[in-house]
Order: structure tokens, then sequence, then C-alpha cells
């Protein structure tokens, strides 16, 4: 059971798969790292000794920002925005779409409110 950035790899996996358990590293990132480290792609988590962790370990803590501190960037950089008054700032603070075509798409966001000329009619047959 390998420990990394305090998240615990799956050890069934290759371990180029189980480093993208960490957020922050997806699968580019995650083939650099073991490059870097000196580790092969295709071992699998239960097969990495200690030293091999470590290696990995130091290649992620040299280089990436992942966990903890990641997720607190981003968090402040959202706060910046919506202090400043920044158009992505108020979408943010109102959990609206930040990109996009946001009229007709963010469906899940919005609600599936629909707003046509129909939409709220009743049937013809049906009368007040």
């Amino acid at each position: 059971m390998a420990r990394i950035s305090g998240i615990v790899l799956p050890d069934n996996k290759k371990i180029l798969f189980s480093l993208q358990y960490i957020f922050g590293i997806g699968s580019h990132t995650a083939a650099l790292v073991l490059k870097e480290a000196h580790v092969s792609v295709d071992k699998a988590t239960k097969e990495l000794t200690a030293e091999e962790i470590n290696k990995i370990q130091t290649a992620i803590d040299k280089t990436h920002k992942v966990e903890g501190d990641l997720r607190r960037d981003i968090s402040q950089n959202i706060k910046r925005l919506k202090e400043i008054g920044a158009w992505r700032g108020t979408r943010h603070a109102r959990r609206l779409p930040i990109h996009g075509r946001t009229k007709t798409n963010s469906r899940t966001t919005r609600g599936n409110v629909r707003k046509t000329m129909g939409s709220g009619r009743k049937p013809a047959g049906q009368k007040t």
C-alpha cells in the first residue's frame, strides 16, 4: 500500500494510473514524474520498493503543486476574482458557468428551465 502526498494509491493498478488519483496530477504529469524518478511505467503499485516511492515523492514535491496547496491556490484565485468584482468572480459567486455559451448550454447548473413560447402552456383541450 503506497502512500504519496497523503493519498493511498490503489495496489492493483499500474503506477502510471495510480498517480492520477492525486489531485493535480494527470496522465502527462504522471509520466513526467515517473521518468524523472527513473521508475518503470509498467510497474504495478504493489511492486514498488520504499526507495522508489521516496523517489516519486521527492520528484512530485520538487516540481509540482498537488492536493492541499493546489486547492488553496485555486480557492484564493477565485476569492481574489470575487473581491475585485471581475466578471468571472461574480459568475463564481452566483454559481453560474464561467465560460462558454451560457444561454442555451449549462442546463445542469441553471436547472432544466426552458424559456420558450409554449413552455408553460396548458394543452389545447384544457381551458381554465
